[in-house]
């Protein structure tokens, strides 16, 4: 099946997993999952993720970070950058998600990143998602 924005998919998926308690979900794998997969782990937003292979079809099976209270660490995700209409900031334009208490995910000349790490790095980009 052919998706046409595998990054809002990714994000859909992550919504419906958290909001039915699931410890883990499934995706297909792109380089660009892996990154945005890698940075939720960084930021403590996932315990952990890793690429399979099955039937000789690549996933990446991302495994979901609950409290003592069962609340996800993931509280929302929000699309900013659609395929019809791309966001893109410059350095000085990377707002502070939820008065610093999200990311924001932005792929830069540099690579993907956080905002905090962009503003750092002196670079701008397509601002892809919010998560908080």
């Amino acid at each position: 099946m052919s998706v046409s924005d595998p990054v809002s998919d990714l994000l859909a998926r992550l919504r419906n997993a958290i909001h039915s308690r699931h410890a883990k979900l499934d995706v297909p794998a792109s380089k660009l999952k892996m990154e945005i997969a890698r940075i939720l782990k960084e930021e403590g937003y996932i315990s952990n993720y890793k690429a399979t292979e099955e039937n000789s079809k690549r996933f990446l099976r991302v495994y979901l970070k609950y409290d003592t209270n069962n609340q996800a660490a993931i509280r929302g995700l929000a699309r900013v950058s659609h395929p019809g209409c791309r966001v893109y900031v410059h350095r000085d334009e990377i707002k502070r998600v939820q008065g610093g208490l999200g990311i924001s995910i932005i792929t830069t000349p540099k690579g993907v990143m956080t905002g905090r790490q962009a503003r750092r790095e002196g670079v701008g980009g397509e601002l892809l998602c919010e998560v908080w």
